[in-house]
C-alpha cells in the first residue's frame, strides 16, 4: 500500500536509518548483489511481458529527453535493472558503478536510492545529491515509481537518473505518466489475453460438438464456423469465415424472414451445399439480435439427416439385435448358409431370403447386417405384407407437408430415409402391390427418392434385403409380381431350408427354447418324456422354428402338463401330449430334462470337435453354464 502524505524528509530520514540497518557504508560504490550471466537470463525471461510493454513507452520518453544528460532504468519487483536506455556519457557513468542489467537497486543492496526507496515507500520518490546514502551517488539526481498489475502489487519500477544540477519535479511527473502508461497498457494486455482465452475456451467448445455451428451476419457473410462445420461442408478448415452463405443455403434471405416469427427455427428439414454438391440436412437457425431488437445476424447448426435418422432408428428400436452367432444347429444345411451369407454380407448387392414362414429369414438378414460396414447404422425392416396399399408408398418414401389430409407438419422421412447408410429389410416382398413395384425397382436402378408430395430428389444409399415365403417366379408367371423387379432383388439369393429338412437341429432348439423360455417366463424347467421328445424331433413343424419356439413356450406355461391344453398342433402331437400329461405309469421309461440335455451337449461336443466357447455359443448358453452342466452330466 502507498504511503501517501509523508514529507520529503521523513521519508529519507526512514529510508537512511534502514541503508545502516542493511549494513551499507557510505563509501560503498557498487550494489552488493549482482546476477550471473544464467540468472539474468532467468530474470529477463521471467519478467518479458513487462519488457515488452513498457519498452515502447521508455523508448518515447528517451526520444523526448535525448541529449538533456538522463538515462532511463527499468527495475523489477525487487529492484534488479531489467534495462538501461539514455545518452552515452551517463550510461558510461552507471556502468561505471555497475549500474547495469542484473544489478540490484534496493536499499538492502545499494541504500537510499530513487528505486529502492520507491519499492520500500510503495510510492513515487525523487532522490537528489546528499539524500542519497552513499557518498558515490552524490552526484545524481534520481526519480523512480512503482509499477503495479491490475491487482495492486509491485512488479517494477521505471527511473530517471540524471546529474544533480538537472533536478526539476517535473521529472518525477514524466516518470510518474509513463508509470501510469505502462500500467494501462499492462491492463490491456491482461484483457486481450482473457479475451483471447474465452475465444479459445469458446472456440475449443464449438469444436468439440458434433453439431455443426456457423454465425452469419445480416448481409449473408459467414463470421465463423466450427470444425463440424467445415467437415460436413466439406471445405478446409478456416476456409468457410467470409464466404457467402447463400453458396451454402440459396435460401438464407427466406430463412432471415422466418425468424423473426416466432424467432428460431428447429429441426428444419433442409438442402445445404456442400462442395461436393447437395445433402440433406436438420437445420436449427436462432437470430442475433441488438439491444433495439433488431435482427443482425443468426447462429445456424446443423447435422447430417443421416445422423437424425440414426438417433431415431436407435430409440424406436429399429435396428439389428441378431448376429450369425445367434443362430442355433449344427446341420450341414444350417452351416452351408450361414457361410455363404457371411461370404456375401459386406457387398452392397441386394439379397433376396426365401423360405418358408418362421425358418428365420429376419435373423440371417439381421446378422448379414452385423457382419458387415455398415453395422453401426440403422437396420429398418417393413412388411410388405402388413401395410394397407394406400399406405404403403409413404411408409418407404416419407411425405411432405400437405401431401394428404392428416399428414404431420413439416412431412416424415420414410424408411429408406431412415435406413440411409444402412440396411433396410423388406419382409413379405411378394405382397407389394404391382404400382409400388415400379416405383420400388426404379429407386433402386436411380438411388433416389421423392417424398409423396414433393419434387426434390434424395439421394438414399441403402443395402436391400427382401423375403419371402412366396415362390416369386410362380407370381411372375401369374402376373402379380414383375420380372425385372425379381432380377433386380435376387442378385444374392439365399434360400433357408425348413425346419423338417434339418431334424438334427430340434434337439438343439428345444434346449435351447426350453432354457431361454424358462428364464423368460420365471419358471422351472419341466421334464420332457422320451415319448415326446421322440414325436417332437419327428413331427414335420409347418411353421418351422416359430411354431416350435411358440410349443415350447406353451409346454414351460403349463408346466409340462399339456392336458390343459384345448388344442394341438397335429394328431402326433396330440398323442404325444396325452403321453406327457402326467399320468405315465410306474417303471415307464422318461426321458426327462436333464437327460435329454446330457444327450445335447454330447451332441454339440461333437459337431465342434470338444471347442468349449463354440459350444456355449451353439447351445445359447454361457461358457461357465456349460462348464456346470458338464460337471453335473459327468461329461470330462
Amino acid at each position: 500500500m502507498a504511503r501517501k502524505n509523508r514529507k520529503q524528509e521523513e521519508i529519507i530520514h526512514d529510508s537512511h536509518e534502514r541503508s545502516k540497518k542493511y549494513g551499507v557504508t557510505r563509501d560503498q560504490q557498487y550494489p552488493s548483489l549482482l546476477l550471473s550471466e544464467q540468472e539474468k537470463a532467468v530474470l529477463l525471461d521471467g519478467n518479458r511481458d513487462l519488457i515488452r510493454v513498457a519498452g515502447p513507452f521508455l523508448d518515447m520518453l528517451y526520444n523526448f529527453l535525448e541529449g538533456s544528460g538522463f538515462i532511463i532504468l527499468l527495475t523489477d519487483k525487487n529492484g534488479c535493472i531489467l534495462s538501461i536506455t539514455g545518452d552515452p556519457e551517463p550510461v558510461g557513468a552507471a556502468s561505471g558503478l555497475n549500474m547495469v542489467v542484473g544489478a540490484f537497486m534496493n536499499e538492502k543492496s545499494i541504500g537510499t536510492n530513487a528505486m529502492g526507496t520507491a519499492l520500500s515507500e510503495n510510492s513515487p520518490v525523487q532522490v537528489s545529491a546528499s539524500e542519497h546514502f552513499i557518498t558515490a551517488y552524490h552526484r545524481w539526481t534520481c526519480s523512480a515509481a512503482p509499477v503495479h498489475d491490475d491487482a495492486g502489487n509491485i512488479i517494477g519500477t521505471v527511473n530517471l537518473t540524471g546529474g544533480r544540477e538537472l533536478v526539476h519535479p517535473h521529472t518525477l511527473g514524466l516518470v510518474v505518466a509513463a508509470v501510469t502508461a505502462i500500467e494501462n497498457q499492462l491492463k490491456n494486455l491482461k484483457n486481450e489475453y482473457r479475451l483471447k482465452e474465452s475465444a479459445r475456451y469458446i472456440s475449443q467448445v464449438m469444436d468439440s460438438l458434433s453439431l455443426a455451428v456457423m454465425s452469419v451476419s445480416e448481409d449473408g457473410l459467414i463470421t465463423s464456423a466450427n470444425k463440424m462445420a467445415h467437415k460436413l461442408l466439406k471445405y478446409p478448415h478456416g476456409m468457410l469465415s467470409g464466404k457467402a452463405i447463400d453458396g451454402c443455403i440459396p435460401d438464407y434471405k427466406k430463412l432471415l424472414q422466418a425468424i423473426h416469427e416466432p424467432g428460431i427455427m428447429l429441426d428444419e428439414d433442409t438442402q445445404i451445399i456442400t462442395s461436393s454438391g447437395p445433402e440433406s440436412f436438420s437445420l436449427n437457425a436462432y437470430p442475433i439480435t441488438r439491444p433495439d431488437g433488431k435482427i443482425e445476424g443468426m447462429v445456424i447448426s446443423f447435422r447430417e439427416m443421416k445422423r437424425v435418422y440414426k438417433t431415431v432408428n436407435k430409440y424406436t428400436g429399429m435396428h439389428a439385435r441378431y448376429t450369425f452367432e445367434d443362430l442355433i444347429g449344427e446341420s450341414d444345411e444350417l452351416r452351408r448358409v450361414t457361410e455363404y451369407a457371411k461370404t456375401v454380407a459386406d457387398s452392397p448387392s441386394t439379397v433376396l431370403i426365401t423360405g418358408e414362414s418362421g425358418t428365420g429369414k429376419e435373423v440371417i438378414a439381421q446378422s448379414m447386417h452385423n457382419h458387415s460396414a455398415r453395422a453401426s447404422n440403422g437396420f429398418v425392416a417393413l412388411n410388405c405384407g402388413a401395410i394397407p396399399a394406400t399406405l404403403i408408398e409413404s411408409e418407404l418414401f416419407g411425405y411432405d407437408e400437405g401431401a394428404f389430409t392428416g399428414a404431420f407438419k413439416g412431412g416424415r422421412p420414410g424408411k429408406f430415409e431412415l435406413a440411409n447408410g444402412g440396411t433396410l429389410f423388406l419382409d413379405e416382398i411378394g405382397e407389394m402391390p404391382p404400382d409400388m413395384q415400379v416405383k420400388l425397382l426404379r429407386t433402386l436402378q436411380e438411388g433416389v427418392i421423392t417424398r409423396v408430395g414433393g419434387s426434390r430428389q434424395i439421394p438414399v444409399d441403402v443395402r436391400i434385403i427382401a423375403a419371402t415365403n412366396k415362390n416369386l417366379k410362380e407370381e411372375i408367371e401369374k402376373g402379380t409380381f414383375r420380372s425385372d423387379l425379381f432380377y433386380r432383388l435376387s442378385v444374392i439369393p439365399i434360400h433357408l431350408p425348413a425346419l423338417r429338412e434339418r431334424r438334427e437341429d430340434i434337439p438343439l432348439l428345444i434346449s435351447y427354447f426350453l432354457n431361454l423360455k424358462s428364464v423368460k417366463l420365471k419358471k422351472s424347467t419341466p421334464e420332457i418324456s422320451k415319448d415326446l421328445f421322440i414325436r417332437l424331433t419327428g413331427y414335420h413343424w409347418p411353421g418351422n422354428i416359430r411354431e416350435l419356439e411358440n410349443f415350447i413356450e406353451k409346454y414351460v406355461n403349463l408346466g409340462g402338463d399339456l392336458s390343459f391344453d384345448p388344442e394341438s398342433f397335429s394328431a402326433e402331437k396330440k398323442s404325444a401330449s396325452k403321453e406327457s400329461s402326467g399320468n405315465d405309469k410306474p417303471g415307464r421309461t422318461i426321458l426327462n430334462l436333464a437327460e435329454a440335455e446330457k444327450q445335447t451337449i454330447l451332441s454339440a461336443l461333437r459337431a465342434t470337435e470338444s471347442n468349449i466357447s463354440q459350444t456355449a455359443r451353439l447351445l445359447g448358453i454361457s461358457r461357465n453354464a456349460l462348464y456346470e452342466k458338464m460337471k453335473r452330466h459327468g461329461i470330462g
